[in-house]
């Protein structure tokens, strides 16, 4: 039935589509009389033994047996047979129905319009005729089995029976298939949900045993017999002022710098250089303490960082200028990019995807935000460099709303929709003539608006000539707004009150970005200053994590307005925006390696994560979006 329903609307819309008006109203008027009531045999038998029998309506009897002698001609000769029976025994069954319920004259009604056909059909009608003349022709012999309850209540299972096996068997037209693979997909990819689901969890095992092992192996690396001789006297070499390094011969070891902090494997014998060879006596005797301080993240470069296992790799190359923003829509399934000119793009990575959303959308003016509504992938948000939001429907592909901020803050720098509520948040900030450095923006303004009305319900308090906000973040219920400033500070906004409930000091420089982390106990932020903080919301000021980015991101020396970072969905992998080549992803709060992305032709600008896949996509000033799944 619900093939049959989708069917009816593909016809439905390919008329209007044609402007086949006079054709979609008879189409219409025939559903509203469909005699075959959608092939479901519950509604038919109702139909017959319910209304068109009980009501004596026999012509609307006679012209539904005769749509489905039509339905079925083309099927083998046997059936059809079958089928002539059964038009037979439902007539049977009416005129039985009409004289026990004492209406003979429906019964010679029937003879008179029909009687010639049905005699034309089978002789044996003949004798029917002068069953209205008996005065009790349930004591005749010939009629007596078709006033039993048994023959009436086989009649109902032979057609039920019938019908079903029919209707199963019957060709399915292409039309109706659509909607059953399009069924099939939706399960398909419900299914590969649930398998990357499986397979992440896998891989925070696999992950949490690569940590295990590399602690085992660095405690191995300490306990490793190493003795340094002093005693002139004992070795001819000793006046060199050369240390003397004894080590086992089966465990030869070359020891860099990276090494001694723990963070690499041993090397062997065959894999040692030439410039390797020397070992200071300092190095080895302050092994341990820098084993001790340099634990964690920071103690291997990200230089240093394997390149991430990659599963599949898509290059989306639609745009022809640098990459500002880059967003997942809240399935996963749609992608929103915008680069500097001004331009977006709706897009889809899956070939098995409908493509009917992907959209090119002129903006006029440099795109600073990008935002999808949280509860579908209906709306999309877009805010702008002169202060323009606006709400673009994927849908119905054309703007359903055009915000306008005052003309005191012309910078939306941010957009985010509540994951509850119909609402979502801009910051937007003043800017000093001639100036887009995100240190020389002027004041904030935080406005909630209102996605039903789109008018601007409050402002959220910051205080006199507060700093620009860079980035705004909500938690899981809406409840809680995060706000990180220029000045390094972080505000907390209970939304329902709107109002400040708290804030502390994050860094020493501006803040980039801000993220809650996945179990809602903690929040990330992002300096310019490349540190990244975990700090616990439940010990105010406590810092859980932290690593230092800027080495491999150079945020300063960016050309671009914000850098940014994106947690994954199960709160472990952390990707930031990067100058180089290739994009860092952190492991947080573990000993494991972080990972590195593939490398794009230019620095990478904007980052995000699937909402439930380990897949992420970077873009970058090279014109292209990437979506990556790891293997």
């Amino acid at each position: 039935m619900e093939n049959m329903v989708y069917a009816e609307e593909l016809v439905r819309e390919f008329l209007v589509f044609r402007g086949f008006t006079n054709t979609l109203q008879a189409f219409v008027k025939e559903l509203g009389t469909d005699i075959g009531k959608g092939f479901q045999v519950d509604k038919i038998l109702d139909l017959i033994f319910s209304i068109y029998i009980p009501k004596f309506q026999a012509e609307n009897l006679i012209q539904l047996l005769r749509f489905f002698n039509n339905c079925f001609s083309s099927h083998e000769t046997h059936l059809i047979s079958v089928i002539s029976e059964l038009d037979i025994s439902i007539i049977h069954y009416y005129i039985i129905h009409a004289i026990q319920a004492g209406r003979k004259d429906k019964v010679i009604e029937l003879f008179d319009i029909h009687g010639t056909e049905l005699l034309q059909k089978d002789q044996h009608w003949a004798s029917w005729f002068a069953i209205p003349y008996i005065k009790a022709p349930q004591s005749e012999p010939q009629f007596r089995v078709y006033f039993s309850k048994e023959w009436s209540n086989a009649l109902h299972l032979s057609l039920r029976n019938f019908l079903t096996k029919m209707f199963n068997g019957t060709r399915i037209p292409a039309l109706m298939k659509i909607s059953s693979e399009r069924n099939m997909v939706s399960r398909l990819k419900g299914d590969i949900k649930q398998l990357n689901f499986k397979l992440a969890q896998l891989q925070v095992s696999l992950e949490e045993k690569e940590t295990q092992l590399h602690q085992l192996r660095s405690n191995s690396l300490l306990a490793t017999e190493v003795i340094v001789g002093t005693d002139s006297s004992s070795n001819p070499l000793a006046g060199s002022g050369e240390p003397i390094v004894f080590v086992p011969a089966s465990h030869v070891i070359c020891v860099s710098a990276s090494a001694q902090a723990g963070e690499r494997e041993p090397k062997h014998s065959e894999d040692i250089r030439p410039d390797d060879t020397q070992v200071s006596t300092s190095k080895i005797s302050n092994h341990s303490g820098q084993s001790e301080r340099n634990t964690g993240n920071d103690a291997q470069r990200e230089e240093e960082f394997p390149e991430v296992r990659v599963d599949f790799q898509e290059t989306f190359l639609g745009h022809t200028s640098p990459i500002s923003r880059c967003r997942f829509s809240a399935t996963g399934d749609n992608v929103a990019s915008a680069s500097v000119d001004g331009t977006v793009r709706i897009w889809t990575y899956d070939s098995s995807a409908p493509t009917s959303r992907n959209a090119t959308i002129y903006c006029g003016a440099e795109i600073m935000s990008l935002e999808w509504e949280c509860k579908s992938d209906r709306l999309l948000l877009i805010g702008t460099a002169d202060g323009g939001i606006k709400a673009w429907n994927v849908d119905a592909k054309r703007v359903v709303c055009d915000l306008s901020c005052t003309e005191a803050f012309p910078s939306v720098l941010d957009l985010k929709c509540s994951p509850v509520e119909p609402i979502f948040v801009s910051a937007a900030a003043s800017r000093w003539p001639g100036s887009s450095d995100i240190g020389k923006l002027g004041y904030a303004s935080l406005t909630v608006w209102n996605m039903r009305t789109w008018k601007a319900m409050t402002v959220l308090p910051l205080g006199e000539d507060p700093p620009p906000i860079t980035s705004v973040c909500f938690n899981h219920n809406g409840k809680l707004l995060a706000a990180a400033a220029t000045d390094g500070m972080i505000h907390m906004f209970d939304m329902s009150a709107g109002l400040q409930i708290t804030g502390w000091p994050a860094h020493d420089s501006a803040i980039s970005s801000v993220l809650f982390g996945s179990d809602e106990t903690s929040i990330f932020t992002l300096g310019v200053d490349g540190k990244i903080f975990e700090w616990s919301l439940q010990n105010q000021g406590k810092v859980l994590w932290s690593s230092d980015c800027s080495r491999f991101c150079n945020l300063r020396s960016s050309s671009h307005y914000k850098h940014e970072m994106a947690l994954d969905a199960y709160g472990r992998r952390l990707l930031v925006t990067s100058n180089s080549l290739r994009a860092p992803i952190y492991q947080v709060r573990g000993h494991a390696y972080g990972m590195r992305t593939l490398p794009h032709s230019a620095s990478i600008t904007t980052v995000d994560w699937h909402p439930t896949s380990p897949i992420f996509l970077t873009g970058s000033a090279d014109h292209s979006v990437r979506v990556t799944s790891m293997a």
